[in-house]
């Protein structure tokens, strides 16, 4: 069972975000995510991103492990470019070209997996209105960004730490 996940427009080379795809095609989805969490490139970054979509799309759509599941292919597509500016020697101007990516993950299970249809899921798991009433009303109010100034009656905004120090004026 294919489980995709798909990234459009992202805003890095195709051949950037190849490099890091060949690194991870073909891995376990756990190996992948350890991987892709201390590259110092950005394009990891965002492949581990598409990977924990792949991975809870696989969980809720088809109640799948994430022990069992694999990379099966990463396809890197050139998106539209961005055509910018920059001004060169002697009045003339310079194309640079701003290129976007579309990723495409594809996960597969090493163990077979059934779909879930959307009326069968457990409703006992989603926590209920009520539930999320109570929990708002024991919770602990903020406290407020202003409070009344003692001598002018004037509203006071509190600021935090050293900006306090920076930003407040001289006559409050």
């Amino acid at each position: 069972m294919d489980i995709i996940a798909k990234s459009r427009y992202l805003r890095i080379a195709p051949r950037k975000v190849r490099l890091i795809a060949d690194l991870v095609r073909g891995m376990n989805v756990e190996d992948a995510n350890i991987q892709l969490a201390f590259l110092p490139q950005s394009a990891g970054k965002n492949l581990k991103k598409i990977l924990a979509s792949a991975i809870a799309s696989a969980e809720v759509n088809y109640n799948a492990s994430k022990l069992g599941l694999f990379i099966k292919e990463i396809t890197v597509d050139g998106g539209p470019v961005l055509k910018r500016y920059r001004p060169r020697a002697f009045g003339r101007a310079y194309t640079i070209a701003k290129r976007t990516s579309h990723v495409t993950m594809i996960l597969d299970s090493r163990v077979p997996v059934q779909a879930v249809k959307a009326d069968k899921r457990k409703k006992a798991d989603a926590p209920s209105l009520e539930a999320s009433k109570k929990q708002r009303e024991t919770e602990i109010p903020k406290k407020p960004h202003w409070v009344p100034s003692d001598e002018s009656g004037r509203l006071k905004r509190r600021l935090p730490g050293r900006v306090r120090q920076f930003f407040q004026r001289k006559s409050i």
